[in-house]
């Protein structure tokens, strides 16, 4: 099983992730600070878990419902971080510090706040 946190303010609108289980642990609706221009200052936080068959799927499924610019989504398990930005989907194993690298570099290219580039290890 995969946990991660998605804001749903970071979806396009009109998205729609159709077909992929989630559970539904808890939603948050909460101020935020240091957040960039273009992201608003109140966020919607769904924390899920999804079954690993679906890991794939969802992150594939994140990376064309993701909005831009400036945000990712992410989940993992006790093996394994999957980190999604628009049209692009990194997936590294836990305590890989080449992947986490990587992705947060294609993070801060995107102009994603350095605070923000905080999913777990």
């Amino acid at each position: 099983m995969y946990e991660g946190v998605l804001i749903l303010e970071s979806l396009r609108v009109g998205a729609s992730l159709e077909g992929i289980p989630l559970v539904i642990r808890k939603l948050t609706r909460s101020a935020v600070d240091g957040t960039s221009p273009d992201q608003p200052s109140v966020w919607t936080l769904v924390e899920f878990e999804v079954d690993g068959s679906h890991a794939q799927p969802l992150a594939t499924a994140l990376a064309g419902l993701l909005d831009q610019p400036g945000w990712y989504a992410d989940f993992h398990n006790e093996r394994e971080i999957f980190v999604v930005f628009p049209e692009r989907v990194f997936r590294y194993p836990r305590g890989d510090a080449a992947g986490r690298a990587a992705a947060q570099e294609h993070g801060r290219s995107l102009a994603i706040p350095e605070p923000q580039l905080d999913w777990a290890d």
